[in-house]
């Protein structure tokens, strides 16, 4: 948050545009964390409430925007590797903000209807003993509403998936060719580059974001009709491949760096910057001692002379 959006830019690109909106809702999934230790932590009703209703939605709607701009960033760079003389109306960054706004507009009109639909039909009402999570307050239309969003988004979650693979692949392709050919080494190295940068996005995406999706659909449709037992199992894996989800925050620095020139400049400039502070503290520590071994030889000499 500090490189993007506190220091000064010159140079923006639509990748830059994606990064930022990126690092801005994986800050804000981290803010949301937050309700959700308070909600384990506590057996308040009111705060299962608050937590269901705006502590989930804020939530998702994070997770689905980092998994949307991780997309962006993917398509963006496979533009630049498939056609690096043009400049797709994709890589301007007008379009990138359009896109992002567009985005988030969508993300938050489509939990809208989820969180409004509980405040009106479940808020402060008494969770069903048989159930357990945020469905324990689910009234019929919401958890008719709760269904469809997560069909909703299980669907975007396959297209963006098979899009990332379709854009490694067509990377990978690309990178081949350019070795096979006569091109220059330089041109060949810059393509094992870029297809090394797409493997660390996509296995990023699937270590954070498979996992969760796997169970998440079969959650939200079979845990309705099982016994509690197996209901609590299906809770608990959930629960773990959420966390998984949100490891995603601790890992897209790495996309950060590795996308991002201006990214790598900042912490190579910060690094640089600590070492000359260092080098500096090491140099005046150095003359401090040689000026106090100076005044002891002189006190020691002074003395003897008077002695004599």
């Amino acid at each position: 948050m500090r490189v993007y959006f506190c220091t000064n830019q010159r140079v923006q690109s639509s990748v830059t545009v994606y990064m930022k909106n990126l690092a801005a809702a994986d800050f804000f999934l981290c803010l949301s964390l937050p309700l959700r230790i308070a909600n384990y932590a506590s057996s308040s009703e009111m705060m299962r409430n608050i937590y269901c209703s705006f502590g989930a939605t804020a939530f998702y709607i994070n997770m689905y925007a980092s998994i949307l701009f991780m997309d962006f960033i993917a398509a963006n760079r496979y533009l630049k590797i498939v056609r690096p003389l043009e400049t797709h109306s994709l890589q301007k960054v007008r379009t990138a903000r359009h896109i992002s706004a567009a985005t988030w507009v969508s993300l938050l009109a489509t939990s809208s209807i989820y969180l409004i639909l509980f405040l009106l039909t479940s808020w402060g009402k008494i969770h069903k003993p048989d159930k357990i999570g945020c469905e324990a307050f689910h009234s019929p239309s919401l958890s008719v509403a709760y269904k469809i969003t997560h069909s909703v988004s299980m669907v975007l979650f396959i297209f963006v998936l098979v899009s990332l693979i379709a854009l490694y692949w067509g990377t990978l392709k690309k990178v081949r060719k350019a070795q096979m050919s006569t091109q220059a080494t330089s041109s060949s190295h810059k393509f094992r580059k870029s297809k090394r940068n797409m493997l660390v996005l996509v296995l990023v995406f699937c270590v954070c974001f498979v996992p969760y999706h796997l169970v998440r659909l079969p959650y939200a449709f079979i845990k309705p009709q099982t016994k509690l037992c197996t209901a609590h199992a299906f809770y608990v894996l959930k629960e773990l491949t959420v966390l998984l989800s949100v490891l995603n925050a601790c890992l897209d620095p790495l996309i950060y760096f590795i996308f991002c020139k201006a990214f790598r400049a900042q912490l190579c400039l910060r690094k640089k910057t600590d070492s000359t502070r260092d080098s500096d503290d090491r140099g005046q520590q150095r003359r401090m001692s040689n000026m106090l071994t100076y005044i002891e030889t002189k006190i020691s000499t002074l003395r003897r002379e008077s002695v004599i």
